[in-house]
């Protein structure tokens, strides 16, 4: 992926940080309490996960098949490459703040929205990055949102989460967008494929960082007691 559609990308992830207020993100994890009333804040999770997962799912194999399509192939492909992109790391932003909100987390400043969306994002890496500030990287997120890391290291943090991302998506990246790009159809297997890895390393790099869910919900005070509070390791 050339470096400006990096720059971009991490352009965007950053604008969603900012663009994705409080209230939107209440709103979404309200809607899935609403037709789960019974279900416990990691049940709650374990469906923002899923929807997340298909969301990044679907998008590399609608990559992968815009390649196959005669008479329009690689450079249709190419262009969708770039939004694709932008989609998964604002999928990613999502399901950050969504998380954090399960958590009763809710980062009004917008340089600790921006790490926190950053962190999720990167995966590993981020967590890692993240972990040295905070000192380390169980609860990491809980510890970033609730205030633990000054306002002038933010800004740091986020430069450097930010050439992370842009280092991430422009060369890791690379071999998928190439497999992508393969005809009569093998790319859109790749793609749905490499994408749901990725997504999967998002997701369980995030337990991590966010740490155990509450085995109750704490925003509003309603109970809803679960058998340990915990996720279980992997997902669907």
């Amino acid at each position: 992926m050339p470096p400006q559609v990096a720059v971009t990308a991490a352009g965007s992830i950053l604008d969603k940080a900012q663009r994705l207020q409080a209230p939107a993100v209440a709103k979404y994890v309200a809607s899935l309490r609403k037709s789960n009333p019974e279900a416990t804040p990691a049940q709650i999770i374990e469906k923002l996960e899923k929807r997340y997962l298909t969301a990044v799912t679907g998008s590399g194999g609608a990559v992968g098949a815009a390649a196959a399509v005669p008479g329009i192939g690689t450079f249709t492909a190419i262009g969708a490459i770039t939004g694709e992109t932008a989609l998964f790391i604002e999928a990613s932003a999502l399901l950050a703040l969504a998380i954090a909100e399960v958590h009763g987390i809710e980062p009004h400043e917008q340089e600790r929205r921006k790490a926190l969306v950053l962190s999720v994002a990167l995966g590993e890496e981020g967590v890692v990055a993240l972990g040295k500030v905070v000192g380390s990287n169980g609860g990491a997120l809980r510890r970033l949102a609730g205030g633990a890391i000054p306002g002038p290291n933010l800004a740091a943090l986020n430069k450097t989460l930010t050439k992370k991302i842009i280092n991430k998506y422009a060369v890791k990246k690379a071999p998928l967008i190439i497999g992508k790009l393969m005809p009569a159809g093998i790319g859109a297997t790749i793609g749905a494929v490499g994408n749901r890895a990725m997504g999967k390393r998002v997701i369980n790099n995030a337990r991590q960082a966010f740490g155990p869910p509450p085995p109750f919900w704490v925003i509003d005070g309603e109970l809803a007691p679960g058998p340990t509070g915990q996720l279980p390791h992997g997902n669907r």
